[in-house]
């Protein structure tokens, strides 16, 4: 029995996460899968119900299980106060050792037409953005702000550096055997120190092709060629950049998911998306990015990749079907969308 824990969270989180959890429980009984799911308070539900954004019991329930899956936080509500959704966030992360962050950017078939971009440039996008998560400027000290100064630090050190990059190596020998890593090592001194180490650790994987290349470069070429890239590696604020840049590539946010890695811990799936507080509670929101959050989950969590597989084929039939959500131009709510993908599933394994 496996037990993971659900953070629901905020915003369009609760509805997200109902959703993703329907579908966990049909390939489960179509393939006698067996957890226990233990929901937990978190983000700015928390902070109203405890005053505290990861309350103590959340975080042990997270420490003692197999897998976290995360909805979403935040909201204009909480944003004023000491105490904020994002605090816990980064505090569940440096507690757990999240520090690699797997962002696959896939652009489906048939969720191609939805790109902003030419169809001629993203058609066959495939490429994963591994960001370091516990390092950097999010966590550096000292930082402090007044109404005439402010100072934020960015830190690395070579085993934060390594162990990321290892990562990325590892994740790319499994795909096409490419990795570029990402920095800004012409002005920033932790860049310089990043690329050397990113070298240096290159000679150990000579079947990977590798490349350096400066953040504002990159951050043109996922627009201009995306197909180009297979493993994008880089650090934390960098990371977070250009990965919200490049979920554009697929027309809604709605649509990606992420998984966080520690050494020896938990793992955390969730959507690369906000708790877009505009739409909760109006069965608006897509939840294909929660939906793909677990099926990463039964895979790298778990190695239940052909039910993961199952999952993801009954979503590809489902948007083949032009059922979508109204992010991308459909009349389907979450509900209804959810249980498409639910008939799917059950009328597939009927067959």
């Amino acid at each position: 029995m496996k037990t993971i824990v659900a953070l629901a969270g905020d915003g369009i989180g609760p509805e997200i996460m109902a959703s993703g959890l329907e579908i966990l429980k049909t390939i489960s009984a179509i393939d006698q899968l067996e957890f226990t799911i233990e929901d937990k308070v978190f983000g700015g539900a928390a902070i109203d119900e405890t005053g505290q954004a990861l309350p103590a019991d959340t975080l042990a329930a997270c420490e003692k299980a197999d897998a976290i899956l995360l909805g979403a936080i935040g909201g204009p509500k909480w944003q004023t106060g000491s105490e904020t959704p994002e605090k816990g966030l980064l505090a569940l992360r440096k507690s757990l050792n999240l520090f690699a962050n797997i962002r696959p950017i896939t652009i489906l078939d048939e969720l191609v037409k939805f790109s902003p971009i030419k169809e001629e440039i993203v058609k066959g996008t495939d490429f994963v953005v591994v960001r370091e998560l516990t390092g950097g400027i999010y966590f550096g000290e000292p930082r402090r702000l007044s109404p005439e100064e402010a100072l934020d630090t960015n830190v690395y050190t070579r085993k934060e550096i390594e162990r990321i990059i290892r990562q990325a190596f590892e994740l790319a020998k499994t795909r096409r055997k490419k990795v570029t890593s990402v920095d800004k090592a012409n002005v920033l001194a932790t860049s310089k120190l990043w690329r050397s180490i990113a070298e240096e650790i290159a000679t150990e994987y000579p079947e990977v092709t590798f490349e350096n290349q400066l953040v504002d470069s990159v951050a043109m070429k996922i627009i201009q060629m995306p197909t180009a890239f297979d493993v994008i590696v880089t650090e934390n604020l960098f990371g977070d950049i250009l990965s919200d840049e490049s979920s554009v590539l697929a027309g809604s946010i709605g649509v990606l998911p992420s998984a966080s890695h520690s050494d020896n811990g938990p793992s955390l799936y969730e959507p690369i998306h906000g708790s877009a507080p505009d739409i909760a509670g109006e069965n608006l929101a897509n939840p294909l990015s929660m939906i793909y959050s677990i099926t990463m989950m039964l895979k790298q969590s778990f190695g239940y990749f052909d039910s993961a597989e199952k999952i993801e084929q009954a979503c590809d039939q489902v948007i083949a079907a032009g059922i979508y959500t109204p992010d991308l131009g459909g009349k389907y709510g979450t509900k209804e969308f959810t249980q498409e993908v639910i008939n799917t599933l059950q009328s597939t394994e009927e067959k």
